[in-house]
């Protein structure tokens, strides 16, 4: 970590190296409200916690909505398994392109067609109907992410977000595990 840029020390970036984020594959991410406030709403955790639930605020049924229309605008992105909770989203996307045959490794710069855009497109159109509708909310800068590289990953994955809400109170961070 010795590269500095104009002056300053650059830390590494936590995406993959050398890995195209616009390519065909799976993608595990979670975005996190800033400073993780809980502007989705809250975990309903009843005597069965199998049957906890999240209660959405206006800002989170909107978060799910956008999620929803993530394809509308990037047709090569479908929809897995996601949940919207009280501070955070978490997701699979799919990127369906088998027929990309030219390979772009991960770089600084402007990027469209990848990760990056389809989350900072996200993220924006949230932030823009917070403005709109004067709800107090903000995002953490970054995201977390993960290229699903397995099966047997895929299964866990899907598994720790169909389990999130039931999980709350006791793995509130849990995620993290995926992404070290």
């Amino acid at each position: 970590m010795e590269d500095k840029f104009q002056n300053k020390y650059r830390t590494d970036s936590p995406r993959l190296s050398g890995w195209d984020y616009g390519s065909h594959g799976l993608y595990f991410i979670t975005i996190c409200t800033k400073p993780r406030l809980p502007y989705f709403g809250e975990v309903i955790i009843p005597e069965d916690p199998d049957n906890a639930f999240i209660k959405h605020s206006d800002i989170g049924k909107a978060t799910h909505e956008h999620w929803l229309r993530i394809p509308e605008f990037h047709p090569y992105v479908q929809l897995d398994d996601f949940v919207i909770m009280p501070d955070h989203v978490h997701g699979i996307l799919f990127f369906n392109k088998p027929d990309k045959t030219n390979w772009e490794p991960n770089k600084f710069g402007p990027q469209r067609n990848n990760l990056a855009s389809v989350l900072r497109g996200y993220k924006g159109s949230l932030t823009k109907y917070s403005i709109l509708n004067n709800i107090e909310f903000g995002w953490q800068p970054r995201y977390y992410d993960r290229v699903i590289r397995d099966q047997k990953e895929y299964n866990n994955i899907r598994e720790y977000i169909s389990q999130n809400p039931r999980n709350w109170l006791s793995d509130k961070n849990g995620f993290e595990k995926f992404y070290m």
